[in-house]
């Protein structure tokens, strides 16, 4: 029986990290992966495949270019799931051999097989060529997850699919129906609106992605309208049937929606099927997740879950902030990482991301404070790009001026975040925006306007409380 200082299940960003890390720290590692290409759902049908796609909608659409040389400005007259889906699979198989390489670099063993576990120590693999055992004192499980499935919505790979098949389709639908209103459901509404199509929203809940700020969601959903996305919120599917036009959504409200082509976004479930967790002494929630302490470590004190698999945030970047920290925690290394200070990336047309506290936790928590608000189309380089829709809202403390959140809508924002992240992260304050020159012209500059917006609101507000 080959032995190892650490197993890892799932090659995915949280499984790469947590190999990685592991042999950094000397000691060898075996990562299983039960996919021909490495990198998990994250590059196989997950984050990169759907920002790869969303890239080259965005420019074979000629959106970006519309607010310089107007509604005409089109690449390519007749963008297909062909167009798309050639550019995907280049930067999958560019991304993968990266992370191949990265592994080899570092000595860890990628072992292609489908892991179970035998005991808290001993791990079962299985593929075309038989079966073997392993072991290591410390196991991580990062095999993230597969899209959730409902009876009331008989998924068939065609015309009524989920987020993994979405690059399967054979052509583009003239209407699409879109069931969830979570990151994944809205960032594919979002592609699929700019190419063109129609699509209508359903989600059950009162808005869309709820732990975002009110004020960023709602402009998001002023541009879904504006490229004619019907949102269908707090309704709910009843049940989904396939006709020979199409698709027909019957909602509990006895509404009955039609399209091409229906799009499940409901969830995600973790992938802890074939596992055997039982064994190790281990339990999954209803979906499939896995609870962990502060460290990522299970019940079993030898085995950490990193990754999608243990819920949210499920983002590739925090996932792989899990992983390192767990493998640094199984070797008795300790890392400061503060979740607090981790950025959301929510790649919507046009993109969200933000970072701290939202006015609505700000509020719930008695905390005084003012908020900042600048807009793309008030900066020289928003105007150079055609981008009048983005803006930038800080939020920060009344009386410490301390920042304690940033949240933007705009191309770029993902980028941008990152400026307020190491100010927040330092607990610096508003005015350090206001004495620092940015680059000139930049969309950086929308922090200084923000900065000053917000610093004149308490300006006026001492003014009239001196009187």
């Amino acid at each position: 029986m080959q032995k190892y200082d650490l197993i890892v299940i799932g090659s995915g960003p949280a499984g790469q990290r947590a190999a990685i890390q592991g042999a950094k720290c000397g000691k060898s590692v075996a990562l299983i992966e039960q996919r021909e290409i490495v990198g998990g759902v994250c590059i196989n049908t997950g984050t990169i495949p759907s920002k790869t796609m969303r890239e080259a909608v965005l420019h074979l659409s000629g959106f970006l270019y519309q607010g310089i040389y107007g509604f005409n400005a089109r690449p390519k007259d007749k963008v297909g799931m062909a167009d798309l889906g050639s550019r995907v699979n280049q930067v999958i198989h560019t991304e993968a051999d990266v992370l191949r390489s990265q592994l080899v670099r570092n000595g860890v063993e990628l072992l292609s097989a489908r892991a179970s576990f035998l005991d808290a120590t001993h791990v079962r693999l299985e593929n075309s060529h038989g079966q073997s055992d392993i072991e290591a004192p410390a196991v991580i499980i990062a095999t993230g997850t597969k899209p959730a499935v409902s009876p009331l919505v008989p998924i068939n790979g065609r015309n009524i699919i989920n987020s993994d098949q979405i690059l399967d389709i054979s052509q583009i639908p003239k209407t699409l129906i879109v069931v969830g209103g979570g990151v994944i459901g809205v960032e594919y509404a979002c592609m699929f609106c700019v190419l063109g199509v129609r699509v209508i929203l359903i989600e059950k809940r009162p808005r869309l992605l709820e732990f975002a700020d009110t004020e960023i969601v709602e402009a998001l959903c002023y541009h879904l309208r504006d490229q004619r996305v019907t949102l269908r919120l707090n309704e709910e599917v009843a049940s989904v049937e396939e006709t020979g036009e199409g698709v027909v959504a019957n909602l509990k409200s006895n509404k009955r929606i039609f399209g091409d082509t229906l799009l499940y976004a409901v969830g995600r479930q973790g992938n802890v099927d074939e596992l055997n967790l039982d064994a190790a002494g281990i339990e999954a929630d209803k979906r499939g997740r896995i609870p962990v302490d502060s460290e990522y470590r299970t019940k079993v004190p030898n085995i950490y879950a990193v990754g999608d698999v243990i819920g949210f945030p499920s983002l590739a970047s925090v996932s792989m902030e899990q992983g390192r920290i767990a493998s640094a925690t199984a070797f008795g290394l300790k890392i400061h990482s503060n979740p607090a200070t981790y950025p959301y990336g929510i790649y919507t047309i046009p993109e969200i991301s933000f970072i701290g506290k939202t006015e609505e936790q700000l509020t719930d928590e008695d905390v005084p404070y003012e908020v900042g608000l600048a807009y793309y189309r008030e900066t020289a380089r928003g105007q150079i790009r055609g981008d009048t829709t983005g803006r930038l809202k800080i939020i920060f403390h009344r009386e410490t001026h301390e920042l304690l959140g940033v949240h933007i809508i705009g191309e770029g924002a993902s980028e941008l975040v990152h400026i307020g992240q190491a100010v927040l992260a330092l607990k610096g304050t508003v005015d350090y925006f206001v004495e620092t020159v940015f680059n000139y012209p930049t969309l950086a500059e929308c922090y200084k306007q923000a900065a000053f917006n917000g610093l004149n609101k308490l300006l006026v507000f001492e003014q009239q409380a001196a009187r």
